[in-house]
């Protein structure tokens, strides 16, 4: 049984993961207080807090951080990369096996962006494949931080020889939300970038627990993490192949039902 640390666990995905662990120790981190999720205080950007409590842990499952692809260039800074460096070197520090870093699609959103100007509006034209080994395309300060951090993590595996697993993240949302943000009323290009870009709530579960327990071939490893989407861009054939994702979702089956 491993003993899993979760940080930005009161986050959509974070909060999607507190089941997807139930027969290993997991615990929960939030750098506020919520009654609907049990969990221990930790501010990502204080290095001390975050060395002192990320302690007798085999896997970092690393959520905390800014979320939007319109956040601030002070906030992907001090709350992204700053808070990603600390958990990196609590890592080192405590001899932690591990680290799933939770990256995203924005970290080469540039790719298949009809609105270059405008990454908010997450709108694709006509789309390319977009491979994990592709060099990163930032479409924002976010998708920046992103790209950012997985260097971090590069860094940090091949340094101090950590197992580290960079998860691409799409777009995370249940079946009503996919349904409504795809419907005859949203822009063609969003709903088809929703179509692509969707990852339901059981295959996040599968891909982040595969990423925290998977005997891995290589390390780093980053990966495309997606639905087996009939629209997809992003390869997912590595994510399959490295830690052995099994996706069991697409939007077309759910949108057609």
């Amino acid at each position: 049984m491993a003993r899993i640390a979760l940080t930005g666990a009161a986050g959509n995905v974070g909060r999607e993961l507190l089941g997807a662990f139930d027969d290993h120790d997991l615990v929960a981190f939030t750098h506020s207080e919520h009654d609907d999720v049990d969990s221990e205080l930790l501010d990502v950007t204080d290095a001390d807090e975050v060395s002192e409590k990320l302690d007798t842990f085999d896997a970092v499952v690393h959520l905390a951080g800014a979320s939007s692809p319109d956040a601030d260039w002070e906030t992907v800074v001090s709350t992204n990369v700053e808070g990603t460096k600390n958990v990196m070197d609590a890592v080192v520090e405590n001899g932690i096996d591990r680290v799933v870093f939770a990256s995203s699609n924005h970290a080469v959103g540039m790719y298949n962006a009809a609105d270059p100007d405008d990454p908010e509006t997450m709108t694709i034209g006509n789309a390319r494949t977009v491979d994990p080994d592709d060099p990163t395309r930032p479409d924002s300060y976010y998708g920046v931080s992103k790209a950012a951090c997985e260097g971090l993590t590069d860094l940090y595996a091949d340094r101090h020889g950590i197992e580290v697993v960079n998860l691409r993240i799409g777009w995370y949302m249940s079946e009503p939300a996919l349904r409504e943000r795809t419907g005859d009323d949203v822009d063609p290009g969003r709903a088809r970038f929703a179509r692509a870009t969707w990852l339901s709530p059981r295959d996040c579960r599968d891909v982040h627990r595969k990423a925290a327990l998977a005997d891995l071939p290589e390390s780093p490893v980053t990966v495309n993490a997606v639905s087996r989407n009939d629209q997809r861009f992003h390869s997912i054939t590595e994510t399959v192949r490295t830690i052995g994702y099994e996706p069991r979702d697409n939007a077309a089956e759910v949108l057609d039902q």
